[in-house]
């Protein structure tokens, strides 16, 4: 088979995938909404995660450890590589690189979408929105980068930034141990906010200590996700015990 037959052959084939991934039985990914919480340990994320699982049709799960970066990872890897040679060079089957030139990027984010909601989010029959919360954001030197990899993974994306006085976080945990963290968990909340600031009406900003001393201040964090708010429900979350 010619280069030129190899080639056409892997259009055939990409063409294909993509009418798998329109008519095929994971098409309705399409109409999922998708939603992140952004913040760090010891911030009482896990009791918002609750209270965004009472919206009917949602389905937040918990940390992952970060495990999407292996895929951003892997797909920044071969989007420089592919345009990093000629691609005459790379399309040669005598090149060392023979072949990260074709490296298809549309379809390198359509199947990470399908790996991640398959595997990961796992939402069911009556979901409507899902997503997770990751509190290990400050593993990424360039967060803005790996945000924008997620919303093209996720399309229309949103995510809830979560925050606690720090001298509330500063006593619990690991962060009580060793030297004083005062200095890196401010770092790590001025990163996660200034990327939310760029993310503009993608991105919201809660605090802990707020809601918890009055839950009705969620109210419009319920109206910018486009859902009613339902005080009883929201106490009553609020009441069982969560992980803080």
């Amino acid at each position: 088979m010619s280069e030129v037959d190899e080639l056409r052959a892997e259009v055939a084939r990409l063409r294909a995938r993509v009418k798998q991934l329109r008519d095929g039985p994971d098409h309705w990914m399409g109409e999922l909404s998708y939603v992140f919480v952004m913040t760090y340990g010891r911030s009482g994320s896990t009791l918002l995660m609750g209270l965004l699982n009472t919206i009917p049709g949602y389905l937040i799960r918990g940390e992952n450890d970060d495990a999407l970066r292996f895929l951003f990872d892997f797909h920044r890897t071969c989007v420089e590589r592919s345009s990093y040679w000629p691609i005459d060079r790379v399309r040669r089957k005598t090149d060392a690189f023979y072949g990260i030139g074709d490296f298809p990027p549309a379809l390198s984010i359509a199947d990470t979408r399908r790996l991640a909601v398959d595997t990961l989010l796992r939402p069911k029959p009556d979901t409507r929105v899902t997503g997770f919360k990751e509190i290990r954001w400050w593993r990424h030197d360039d967060l803005d980068a790996y945000v924008a990899w997620l919303r093209e993974v996720f399309p229309g994306a949103r995510f809830l930034v979560n925050t606690r006085d720090h001298a509330d976080v500063l006593k619990s945990k690991w962060w009580a141990k060793g030297d004083d963290k005062s200095a890196h968990l401010a770092d790590i909340e001025r990163r996660l906010l200034e990327t939310a600031d760029r993310l503009g009406d993608a991105a919201y900003r809660v605090h802990f200590d707020d809601y918890v001393a009055d839950p009705s201040v969620l109210a419009p964090m319920f109206a910018w996700l486009g859902e009613e708010y339902d005080d009883a429900e929201v106490r009553a979350t609020m009441e069982r015990k969560h992980s803080v």
